[in-house]
């Protein structure tokens, strides 16, 4: 297996733990129960699940109300397609297993 082909099964499985992460807190949140933290929360976002957070607060309606997750989780994902183009178009890296 390259590289490319674990960085995108990394990419899938931190943005479907983004997803569910959301999707465990909203319904936690409704019981009343123990929270994940919004650092956690955040974690996931910065560590390459961004989009799945993002997708996860739209669906379940999650953190919507709150500035620093509607204005930060795009911005995090932003940042994140900004630095993926640039290492796919401007500063292209080849990727070989020795």
């Amino acid at each position: 297996m390259e590289v490319v082909s674990y960085i995108l099964l990394y990419f899938a499985v931190i943005n479907v733990a983004g997803f569910l992460s959301m999707a465990v807190d909203k319904s936690k949140a409704r019981r009343n129960k123990w929270r994940i933290p919004e650092a956690t929360l955040f974690l996931f976002a910065v560590f390459g699940g961004s989009l799945g957070c993002l997708l996860g607060m739209r669906i379940f309606r999650h953190k919507t109300q709150k500035p620093k997750f509607y204005i930060g989780i795009p911005i995090i994902l932003g940042i994140q397609v900004l630095l993926i183009v640039w290492f796919l178009f401007i500063a292209p890296l080849r990727f070989r297993i020795l």
